[in-house]
């Protein structure tokens, strides 16, 4: 165990601490406030604060992790051997920052409670972000300075102990549309046949016609296909279904069927099924209750995992609603078009809630990209770039966690690469 002196353990230096130290290095940790108690320890020890006791290995601590509220604060981002730094600190410290008030900075999403230009879809903008306009947005920063923390603790005491890790593989599905032309009800697809006809697209008129005789299967149900991939994958896979309306007539599907409820039960059968909570239940807690009972009643199993609608989050409320509702994972930390560590980590870590100043039991997994995020790139630069993400993981011992949709894995020529993706790269 590794044992940390500082003045005041505020409830922000305790949740960033244990995330750097144990849920990211494996290693336990204890506090005291107390110099007597710290002086007699002889083992691993360490200090966090203004000034050092002595000669101990000492980190000197900036203003963040003692204040409580939110406020805007001037931030410098600086070079850092092959990583960055900002919140600088004098020559006696054991580095030359306040390496646990950045990562908070970054883990709170302390930037996102501040105020912002909203993107077109009402979400806080990648182009906002402190890791995007000083170009580390695809580093797993808080990873790569907790590791740097290792190699000066281990320098230090040599017989500290840490708990192995091994990087994983999460890969989720996006089923906000699980069919493109059934199970829409009668009315629906008459309408979207018409329209068809009408804007003189008669190839696609043929093919919804097709797949509502029954000629051929429809093109967005890959589900079978996604799960003879997985079946024997040591990699996790979580799909998220919509329950509650969608945004566009046309691609909403009566969720209330036997044929939608069937597929939830063949993918619950086999892998985790997730909730896409809907657009109007992101802000709205009633109808969050309500899609979450509804999909629980699917499944007949407690509703883990969680997924909003076009990647939104409203920060603080939605992750209260979870909380309330006892969802214990959400998924939504990521940016659509743009790959990258949003929260600057590819650890798990728990969702700190900046207003009360606490930390909450809600495990935030955040995934480093979507198939959106390469919409404009070719595929050998999209696997390159994948593989790149991937291996920054692994010599982390991190999670990689990628958003994929049913309907990217459709048999056209356009989605080799997400289906090559999907059953073969991320899993080598």
């Amino acid at each position: 165990m590794l044992l940390i002196y500082t003045p005041k353990v505020t409830p922000r230096i305790s949740y960033v601490f244990k995330h750097m130290f144990s849920r990211v290095l494996g290693l336990p940790i204890g506090f005291t406030s107390s110099i007597e108690a710290f002086i007699a320890h002889k083992s691993a020890k360490m200090s966090y604060g203004k000034q050092p006791l002595g000669s101990e290995l000492f980190f000197q601590s900036h203003r963040l992790l003692l204040e409580q509220g939110i406020e805007s604060i001037d931030i410098t981002v600086k070079p850092w051997e092959e990583t960055v730094c900002f919140f600088n600190t004098s020559t006696n410290s054991a580095v030359p920052f306040d390496v646990f008030s950045a990562a908070f900075y970054l883990l709170s999403r302390y930037e996102e409670y501040l105020p912002h230009v909203k993107d077109a879809k009402g979400r806080y903008s990648v182009t906002e972000s402190l890791a995007f306009k000083n170009g580390f947005l695809e580093d797993p920063v808080v990873d790569i300075w907790s590791y740097k923390l290792k190699s000066i603790l281990q320098e230090a005491f040599p017989s500290l102990h840490f708990e192995q890790k091994k990087h994983t593989v999460h890969l989720l599905v996006d089923a906000q549309e699980p069919y493109a032309y059934i199970q829409k009800g009668f009315f629906k697809s008459g309408i979207a046949l018409f329209y068809d006809l009408y804007r003189l697209r008669f190839n696609a008129a043929w093919s919804r016609l097709k797949v509502l005789l029954g000629l051929r299967r429809d093109p967005y149900d890959t589900f079978k296909w996604i799960i003879r991939v997985m079946k024997n994958k040591p990699s996790a896979l979580t799909v998220f279904f919509l329950l509650g309306e969608a945004t566009s007539f046309e691609k909403s599907v009566n969720s209330y069927r036997v044929k939608f409820r069937m597929l939830i039960k063949l993918i619950n059968d086999y892998r985790e099924v997730g909730l896409l909570i809907s657009k109007k239940a992101v802000t709205n807690a009633d109808a969050l209750k309500s899609e979450k009972r509804r999909i629980e009643a699917s499944t007949k199993r407690h509703l883990v995992s969680s997924l909003n609608f076009n990647l939104e989050v409203s920060l603080p409320e939605i992750y209260r609603n979870l909380l309330t509702l006892e969802i214990e994972k959400d998924f939504t930390m990521v940016y659509e078009d743009m790959p990258g560590f949003r929260a600057g980590t590819c650890t798990p870590f728990l969702f700190y809630d900046l207003d009360y100043e606490i930390k909450t039991p809600l495990i935030l997994h955040a995934p480093v990209c979507t198939t959106s995020s390469f919409k404009r790139q070719s595929p050998k630069d999209t696997e390159d770039k994948i593989k790149s993400l991937l291996d920054s993981v692994k010599g982390l011992d991190g999670s990689f966690i990628m958003i994929f949709a049913n309907k990217d894995f459709s048999a056209t020529p356009n989605n080799k690469k997400w289906r090559s993706l999907f059953s073969e790269t991320l899993h080598q």
